[in-house]
C-alpha cells in the first residue's frame, strides 16, 4: 500500500475512534445525602396583652351644707344633677358618700349629723335612678376636715359629702 492510502486508512481510523471509541460522558448519579434531623424549633409568640379597660372620665364634686342641716340647698341640687347624670352615664360606676361635719357639736352628735347628710345625697341620687346596691354611705363626722382654722369660712369647707369612686 501506498503510503497515501495508509494515511488515509490511519485517518480513518482515528475518526472511528474518536467516534465511537470514546465513551459518552454521563453524568454521576446524585449523592444521596441522609435526610436533615433537625430538632423542632419552638414557635416564639408574642405575649396577648389584652387592650387596658377605658376608664370612665368621672368627675363627682363634693355636696355642701349649712351649718345644723342635712337638707339640700339649690347649689347642691344642681351639683348633684350633675353627678347623678355622670354616675348613669357610667352604670359600672359605684361610689361611697361620705359624710362630715365641722368641728362644733359633739362626736356621737356631728357622727349622725354626718350620716343623715350623707343618706340625704343617697335619697336623692336614688330618686335620679342610680340603684341604690352602687351607693354605700359612712359618716366621719368631725374627724377628716379639710381646713382646720376656727372660723366660718373653713367650717362651711368641712360640713360636706365627699364621692368616692370604689369600683369602675
Amino acid at each position: 500500500m501506498g503510503r497515501r492510502t495508509t494515511l488515509f486508512i490511519l485517518t480513518l481510523l482515528l475518526i472511528m475512534l474518536f467516534v465511537l471509541g470514546c465513551p459518552k460522558k454521563t453524568p454521576p448519579p446524585p449523592i444521596k445525602l441522609p435526610p436533615q434531623t433537625t430538632e423542632p424549633q419552638p414557635e416564639i409568640k408574642e405575649p396577648v396583652v389584652p387592650p387596658e379597660p377605658v376608664k370612665p372620665q368621672i368627675n363627682l364634686k363634693t355636696v355642701y351644707f349649712e351649718f345644723d342641716k342635712y337638707n339640700l340647698t339649690e347649689e347642691a341640687r344642681a351639683i348633684l344633677n350633675d353627678d347623678a347624670r355622670q354616675l348613669m352615664d357610667n352604670s359600672s360606676v359605684s361610689v361611697r358618700l361620705e359624710g362630715n361635719c365641722d368641728e362644733r357639736g359633739t362626736n356621737t352628735y356631728n357622727m349622725s349629723l354626718g350620716q343623715k347628710r350623707a343618706q340625704t345625697v343617697k335619697d336623692f341620687l336614688v330618686k335620679y335612678g342610680i340603684a341604690a346596691n352602687r351607693i354605700e354611705t359612712t359618716s366621719y363626722g368631725e374627724e377628716r376636715p379639710v381646713c382646720r382654722e376656727h372660723n366660718e369660712t373653713c367650717w362651711a369647707r368641712n360640713r360636706r359629702v365627699d364621692f368616692v369612686i370604689t369600683a369602675q
